[in-house]
């Protein structure tokens, strides 16, 4: 029975091998295009001349500007466009599951306005004298965003649960307004000139700044957020039919709560200090993926994923070439696909019920 059960197993297990080999090449082929594509065009054989020379110490003979604009411009932007829309795509679907609201995510519910601020006032105020960083500030910003949100709705819903209501969205952009101000209002008072352009422009969603450090954190937060999320995927499709029936199936609710919104708040803290404020990546992703794998979290975590990893690093080309000689804020392009996707999600759900 047992040899059986192996035989039938094979199949299953080279199925996902096949389906993650194929991930990973579409992922590392979408990187390759954002190292390719931009104001200068980088053919793939100086790229991989390139990445040879600096990953395994080959000399083959490479421009030194074509080699400083592929390893530390492009491919940088490519890795950190990459993990920001993995990690915004699964904060929405965690979002979406613990709300049990479609129209929940990390734009939307304030969670990335409170970041903002967070990251403005350690950036600009200086609060920590230098032991707090950016990041940190971001994600004690977008905690203290969420508990706010999660409290008006619990206020205007007079105690009565606001999960898949339209009370926690409502409260969400009223948090999101407040905290915008807040940043703003912080900006005005205290930055100078410069640091109004720079951090206005970051606040739309820049990444030209990006560097091999912003790397070496963005990947880890993004793999070990998307992990921890998958690794609790049964509690996520337990709360499809709310907290309650969760906790009758022998989910620890509290638990799940505590550590799948931290999560989703600490991806979005993260990737908002290194980037800036994205939005409807944490939206439009998620219904798209559901759209075609279904609701069972096993896969939409990982197909959000992916998604969002490739849609965010082409809207980051999309933003170097739509302008000759000009970069646009990775913002402006998210949002000019977003919001239709965004209205469409909207016109569906209006359909359905």
């Amino acid at each position: 029975m047992s040899d059986l059960a192996v035989e039938q197993e094979r199949p299953v297990i080279r199925r996902r091998l096949g389906y993650i080999s194929a991930s990973l090449l579409l992922l590392v082929v979408v990187i390759a295009m954002g190292v390719s594509v931009g104001e200068t065009s980088m053919p793939l054989a100086v790229i991989g001349q390139t990445l040879a020379n600096k990953m395994f110490g080959a000399s083959y003979p490479v421009d030194a500007i074509d080699a400083g604009i592929i390893w530390n411009y492009r491919l940088t932007r490519a890795i950190v466009a990459a993990c920001c829309g993995a990690s915004l795509a699964v904060s929405g679907v965690v979002l979406q599951a613990m709300l049990r609201n479609a129209l929940a995510d990390p734009y939307i519910l304030g969670i990335s306005a409170g970041a903002s601020t967070g990251a403005v006032v350690v950036l600009v105020v200086g609060i920590g004298g230098g032991l707090l960083s950016l990041s940190l500030g971001a994600f004690v910003g977008s905690l203290i965003a969420f508990s706010l949100v999660i409290m008006l709705a619990r206020a205007a819903g007079g105690g009565v649960s606001m999960q898949g209501t339209g009370l926690v969205i409502l409260a969400g952009i009223a948090g999101s307004q407040l905290f915008n101000a807040m940043t703003s209002f912080i900006i005005t008072r205290s930055a100078n000139a410069e640091q109004v352009r720079g951090v206005m422009f970051w606040l739309m969603g820049n990444m030209s700044g990006v560097r091999w450090g912003d790397v070496q954190l963005a990947v880890p937060v993004a793999i070990l957020g998307v992990c921890v999320c998958i690794w609790h995927r049964r509690a996520l499709d337990a709360f499809t039919f709310g907290p309650e029936s969760a906790a009758l199936l022998g989910v620890p609710v509290r638990k799940v709560q505590a550590i799948a919104i931290g999560c989703a708040s600490m991806m979005t803290a993260v990737m908002v200090c290194l980037v800036g404020s994205i939005g409807f990546v944490g939206i439009v992703i998620p219904h798209a993926a559901r759209f075609l794998v279904g609701p069972r979290h096993a896969r939409l975590l990982p197909v959000s994923a992916l998604i969002g990893a490739v849609f965010l690093v082409i809207a980051d080309i999309g933003s170097r070439v739509l302008v000759p000689n000009q970069v646009l804020p990775i913002g402006v392009i998210t949002a000019l696909v977003g919001a239709p996707g965004f209205a469409l999600i909207l016109i569906r759900g209006r359909r359905i019920r």
